[in-house]
């Protein structure tokens, strides 16, 4: 499978996409598995609960650190078997936590598994949208993330529920099982891109800094920021609002995001400024209802399933933006940034949201989240030039010769794109 033959057909290659998606889902579910079995694993590890809950952190400080120097460091190899050694990864790290009694060595596996992580979160959405062609990017990538969305919504749940039926260590062995049967889908359906050649690949530096990466990288950090604050914290909120089923909350919110990703997979190649300033002013409208109504049940259910809703496409948007601004052939490079930068937005969420909790109590927790996500929105709102254009480019970054005199990129409408692709399709 080559990628002339996706681009010429014009379809989305659902297998091989479906494939990354399931790679994502297997990212998040083993990212976020020990989170729901806290009891059942620390007295076999001979801890407290609270050090095994450190397993999510470890996981997540990890990819944090390797996400940028891992990327730079396999940017020359092949992409497809360093997808399958991502997975392997994943296996591996599962497997050691299903057998380990020892906590020391289970930390040191939840670290594999970041280290894994950042290289996997760097890569997926480059993937995606080397597969398709330019018009089709931002459902291709849509497809791929709606694992993230299926993971929390799905799988940590029936994860959890697997665990009280076979035990957490047969719970940790599905992901680990997975992973490995992802390894041979992968090799038959992924179509396999060569590696960057030294000298044509692009310092780190140089990408960071082309028109449009930082606003994107921004947004990224801003949202995760405020949503962080409020998903962290929803169980005292809720208490605060005497409402005391955190899981149905949480059970409304990740139905919610399948909405929202399928939503946004309609309309992501059409309308992508839009859609995304819709999501956001979205999430905003949520906070201000919340920070309003802090004291009531009554509008706590609604407004966290237009939370979810306006929050399940978002990382989907960004990313396409990210990749738009980047190109494809970049996009490894950006990505590892937005993996830090999107860990970074997780941990400084908690934090800041811990803090205020504290501070002044769970009625603040709305209007401190509500800071960063308009900041969020005033950046796309003013990134309207490289950041978050109204269409699509129809001459990729990747794609001008560095030799040659700069090509003229035109910025057309998204919608156009997608009517002259319906077009194609038709002439074939």
């Amino acid at each position: 499978m080559t990628l002339s033959s996706q681009v010429k057909g014009g379809r989305l290659p659902w297998s091989g996409l479906l494939a990354l998606s399931c790679a994502a889902f297997t990212a998040v579910l083993t990212e976020l598995l020990p989170a729901g079995l806290l009891p059942e694993m620390a007295p076999p590890l001979g801890v407290a609960e609270s050090r095994v809950g450190f397993l999510v952190t470890a996981y997540a400080a990890a990819s944090f650190v390797a996400a940028i120097p891992v990327t730079a460091a396999l940017r020359g190899l092949p992409r497809r078997p360093v997808l399958c050694g991502a997975l392997l990864g994943f296996a591996v790290s599962d497997t050691l936590v299903a057998l380990s009694s020892s906590y020391p060595l289970t930390v040191a596996a939840r670290l594999l598994a970041g280290a894994t992580g950042g290289t996997l979160w760097a890569m997926l959405a480059g993937y995606a949208a080397r597969m398709v062609p330019v018009e089709r990017r931002g459902r291709a990538i849509a497809v791929v993330l709606a694992g993230i969305t299926l993971a929390l919504a799905l799988g940590v749940p029936a994860g959890t529920a697997l665990a009280g039926v076979v035990g957490w260590r047969a719970a940790f062995g599905a992901p680990a099982l997975l992973a490995v049967l992802l390894v041979g889908w992968v090799r038959l359906r992924v179509p396999g891109f060569p590696g960057e050649p030294r000298h044509e690949r692009v310092p780190l530096v140089r990408v960071a800094v082309r028109p449009g990466i930082r606003p994107v990288l921004s947004v990224t950090l801003f949202l995760l920021l405020g949503h962080q604050v409020m998903y962290t914290y929803v169980g005292p909120f809720a208490a605060h609002a005497g409402y005391g089923r955190t899981d149905v909350l949480l059970a409304v919110f990740g139905t919610a995001t399948v909405g929202g990703i399928w939503l946004t997979g309609v309309l992501i190649d059409r309308y992508p400024r839009r859609t995304l300033l819709a999501a956001l002013a979205l999430v905003a409208g949520v906070l201000l209802v919340l920070g309003l109504a802090a004291g009531a049940r009554g509008p706590l259910v609604a407004a966290v399933a237009l939370w979810g809703v306006a929050f399940g496409g978002a990382p989907t948007l960004i990313q396409t933006a990210l990749v738009d601004a980047s190109g494809p052939a970049d996009a490894d490079a950006a990505t590892s940034l937005q993996t830090t930068v999107y860990n970074a937005g997780i941990a400084a969420g908690s934090f800041t949201g811990g803090l205020t909790l504290e501070s002044l109590g769970a009625g603040a927790l709305p209007w401190t989240a509500l800071v960063p996500v308009l900041l969020a929105l005033a950046t796309v709102s003013a990134g309207r030039r490289h950041a978050f254009p109204p269409g699509r480019r129809s001459v990729a970054p990747e794609a001008r010769d560095p030799a040659g005199p700069p090509p003229v990129t035109e910025i057309r409408p998204a919608g156009e794109h997608a009517a002259r692709g319906r077009a194609d399709d038709a002439r074939r």
